[in-house]
């Protein structure tokens, strides 16, 4: 494919593009360019979020680009400032460790395995001597990195910067260097740290990357990012049938939004339903059901949809309870707090007890009304967590 239809494909739903001109130039020097996206495991899991650059870092891979996909087992431990009102904890090797062992396998639901080159940055960034730090962090200057708005703001409120959050982006740039980058993707919130590779590149002799950015997708809550940290995400490892509840339970004003980015539905088609929705020629919760059998495909496959869709129905639909619901097995004596932590819907004890305090807790749809209470039920009852999660009780002998 000639370089202007390449660039009008990738250009097509990004944010910010820097530049056209290096891209259309890089292609014309060298036909096949490299196209960095680095990740932090910072938690284990992926989410939608990621799926958008993901899901672009494809379209590369399409036109016959190799994809680096960088897992930042080094840079998780330092943690990134991108959007951050306070430095975050230090990771630990352990904990990045275990966050970083189904990365690559959630990342290739979206990405070809055999077009991708998997890299961790501890492989140089751990190697790096302090003289080589000191020569890499004299690259850049102190007033540059306050120009970036989260540690502007951060000074302006006399909230403390630490020495390390500097060195993140530089750490980040040194991939880019490493790899050679021709072209680097992300979200917009990480616009500062790409721009921070293409200027270091300039200073070690490289043409600098290409910066692309894609938008930020808002989670289930309709408003924050989605992210871990608002409790609002949808996450690669959800099992089909939570992934196609939680996108049905999205207010109807990011169902255009997640269907142009997360879905390859045609653009004049969204638009026809955008325009459908506006004035109430159809139910935005049909338009959500096929969204949400999108969204499970993409991460799973169409069996997997369809069965998804099904219990969705059956459920929430019917009011018909599934057969093949998950079993939780219980000991005598156990609480409740116990038994839900079990089903894993909810990350800690303190969610769990929130729910319960909400009435999102039931068993055989009687609400439980204390994280304390010990479980006396027949073999076989039903626990609901939640809206969307169902398991049938086992009662261990």
């Amino acid at each position: 494919m000639n370089p202007e239809d390449q660039l009008r494909i990738i250009q097509e739903d990004s944010v910010d593009f820097i530049t056209p001109e290096d891209f259309l130039n890089k292609l014309r020097e060298k036909g096949q360019l490299k196209v960095k996206l680095g990740v932090d495991p910072s938690r284990a899991d992926l989410h939608l979020g990621h799926a958008v650059v993901l899901r672009k870092l494809k379209q590369f891979q399409e036109l016959g680009h190799i994809v680096y996909l960088i897992i930042g087992d080094f840079t998780a431990r330092i943690g990134d400032p991108s959007g951050r009102s306070k430095t975050r904890p230090l990771l630990s090797e352990d904990e990045v460790r275990e966050n970083s062992k189904t990365y690559v396998e959630q990342a290739f639901r979206i990405l070809h395995p055999d077009k991708t080159v998997v890299k961790f940055n501890s492989e140089w960034l751990s190697k790096l001597s302090f003289a080589d730090i000191i020569n890499l962090s004299s690259r850049y200057t102190v007033a540059r990195m306050l120009e970036r708005d989260d540690f502007s703001k951060r000074l302006k409120e006399n909230q403390p910067i630490s020495i390390s959050e500097f060195l993140y982006p530089l750490a980040q740039a040194y991939d880019s260097i490493v790899i050679e980058a021709d072209v680097e993707l992300g979200g917009t919130d990480q616009l500062f740290n790409l721009l921070v590779g293409r200027k270091l590149q300039e200073e070690f002799g490289q043409s600098p990357q290409v910066v692309l950015t894609m938008p930020l997708i808002e989670g289930t809550d309709g408003y924050l990012k989605m992210s871990k940290s608002y409790d609002n995400y949808i996450a690669f490892n959800d099992s089909p049938q939570d992934i196609f509840g939680k996108v049905m339970s999205i207010p109807d004003h990011l169902i255009i939004k997640y269907m142009k980015y997360l879905t390859d539905t045609p653009k004049d088609k969204i638009k026809d339903i955008e325009n459908q929705m506006k004035s109430e020629e159809v139910n935005p919760r049909d338009i959500k059901m096929v969204l949400a059998e999108e969204i499970v495909n993409l991460l799973y496959n169409k069996e997997e949809a369809e069965k998804a869709k099904q219990n969705f129905v059956s459920i929430f639909q019917k009011r018909e309870m599934p057969e093949d619901l998950p079993e939780i097995q219980i000991k005598s004596g156990e609480t409740i707090l116990d038994i839900v932590s079990k089903t894993n819907v909810y990350d800690s004890n303190s969610e769990i007890k929130r729910a319960i305090m909400q009435g999102a807790i039931r068993i055989n749809d009687e609400k439980i009304k204390d994280f304390k209470d010990v479980v006396d039920c027949d073999d076989g009852a039903i626990l609901r967590v939640g809206k969307k999660s169902f398991f049938k009780i086992k009662k261990m002998k």
